[in-house]
């Protein structure tokens, strides 16, 4: 039986002040569109400061002269979300199979780096903006990359170190992501994963705590998700799925992508307790508690 919350994704107001602070850490740039953009235009919407941090610059090997081509996407889409700052916490793409390469010439890999060094880093930045609220990934990292893995551990180790009040970890159900993966198969997309893949990834519905509806910002995040033009137009392992979502029709982009969906952890929650459960909102989350 899921926890009635009257309003749990109401205004972000903190000590009676309208504008608070939400940091969204994410593990790549696009990831910040697929999990959270709807969350994000909304509470940039709402008059919040919205600030994106992401652990990697998209790059495998070293940068090239002219910056990180992907961190440039990521500005453009943050800017089409209202995002006010974006940050890149200087690591490097671990990359998703069994092989994990040296470290390139410049900086780290993301999950080769030292955890505590890096969630210091990213303290270091919550601290700066007084952070009310952290958004960051589920235990298993979404769909288990290693990097979204890292971003978990990372996250909530930092949000403790910065003394963050409030942290949401964004996920799926894991019933609905198989259900999308069925209908990508039905389609014949192109999908680079195997069919059991899913099994284990992401969240059971009893662990989540809060689902956003953002249907209304549908036109924002499929514009915000165009603006990662090396997915739309690579060859990653969802670069046919993108390029199948950003030529959807918006109402029925905002169908599939319209909503989203956070796990609530508190600091007695990281320390071994378990998060409550809640339904579905419309506005974003309270910092307040």
């Amino acid at each position: 039986m899921e926890r009635r919350d009257p309003d749990p994704v109401r205004r972000l107001v903190v000590d009676n002040v309208v504008m608070a602070t939400l940091v969204a850490f994410h593990a790549h740039p696009d990831d910040e569109v697929i999990l959270t953009g709807g969350t994000l235009a909304q509470a940039a919407a709402e008059g919040h400061r919205v600030v994106v941090v992401v652990a990697c610059d998209g790059v495998m090997g070293a940068v090239p002269p002219q910056g990180a081509p992907r961190l440039r996407e990521l500005r453009a889409s943050a800017a089409i979300l209202g995002v006010h700052r974006v940050e890149h916490l200087g690591y490097a793409d671990s990359g998703h199979g069994p092989i994990l390469y040296p470290d390139p010439p410049d900086r780290a890999r993301f999950t080769r780096a030292d955890p505590e060094e890096a969630a210091e880093r990213l303290a270091a930045l919550l601290r700066a903006e007084n952070a009310d609220l952290l958004l960051s990934y589920d235990p298993n990292g979404g769909y288990g990359h290693p990097d979204h893995v890292r971003v978990h551990q990372v996250g909530r180790r930092a949000a403790e170190l910065a003394g963050v009040r409030r942290v949401l970890e964004a996920t799926m159900p894991r019933d609905t992501v198989q259900r999308l993966v069925r209908l990508i198969r039905l389609l014949r997309i192109p999908f680079r994963f195997d069919d059991n893949a899913f099994d284990a990834t992401y969240s059971p519905a009893s662990a989540i705590t809060h689902r956003l509806n953002v249907r209304r910002f549908a036109r924002q995040k499929r514009a915000a998700l165009a603006a990662h033009l090396s997915e739309v137009n690579g060859n990653g392992r969802i670069a046919s799925v993108t390029r199948v979502l950003v030529r959807l029709p918006v109402p029925l982009f905002g169908l599939l992508l319209g909503r989203e969906w956070f796990s609530e952890v508190s600091m007695s929650t990281i320390a071994g307790r378990t998060a409550p459960s809640g339904q579905e909102s419309t506005t974003t989350p309270d910092v307040a508690g």
